[in-house]
């Protein structure tokens, strides 16, 4: 691929990776296995979520930890995990925990007593799919972004920017898990030592 020259000298080339596409299919064909097959984990995992299911308190806590893992381990190889970028995640993450909280106050509970001793009933819902895909997706377009402008690995604004983004999704992913423990506290005592 030739560089352009139409550009004066000292600014930056449009990202426009997903408007050409031999780029795009340069972008695919260069994507490293392991990244498609931690998508096809998700997918899997969102589908599951999707239906109602019994399963172990304990295994609430897995997707919030993996979305916390896959968003800290990105910010980290990125943009380091200080300064500006972190706080942005931190506030961010803080603010939507709160609203996810509050929110499943207002809306319900979400989960139930189980059919089974130790488990708890979850309700089925399309949110954890569409939000564990804006997790994988934004980590996918920031890395693409990096390699066609490696330079906006210093640029404060899009640090925050997309730290902030991962800070949206694990808030709501804390948020909606501590609804859940208050709810399960409000379970029937035997639900409740049972698990």
């Amino acid at each position: 691929m030739g560089a352009r020259t139409d550009r004066r000298p000292g600014t930056v080339a449009p990202l426009n990776a997903f408007k050409e596409p031999a780029m795009l299919i340069q972008i695919l064909t260069h994507t490293p296995f392991y990244v498609w097959a931690i998508l096809a984990f998700l997918v899997q995992r969102g589908m599951i979520a999707m239906r109602d299911r019994d399963l172990e308190l304990r295994k609430l806590v897995m997707i919030p930890a993996v979305m916390l893992v896959l968003s800290l381990q990105d910010m980290n190889a990125k943009f380091g995990l200080g300064g500006l970028a972190l706080a942005a995640w931190a506030l961010a993450a803080a603010g939507m925990a709160l609203l996810a909280g509050l929110a499943g106050l207002a809306g319900g509970r979400r989960i139930e007593a189980g059919n089974v001793p130790g488990h708890v009933r979850v309700l089925g819902s399309r949110l954890p799919l569409v939000m564990m895909m804006a997790v994988f997706f934004t980590k996918y377009v920031a890395s693409v972004a990096l390699s066609v402008a490696p330079q906006l690995r210093h640029d404060t604004l899009f640090a925050c920017a997309v730290c902030g983004l991962f800070g949206v999704f694990n808030g709501w992913f804390a948020g909606r898990l501590a609804r859940d423990l208050a709810s399960y506290r409000l379970l029937p005592a035997g639900t409740a030592a049972a698990a």
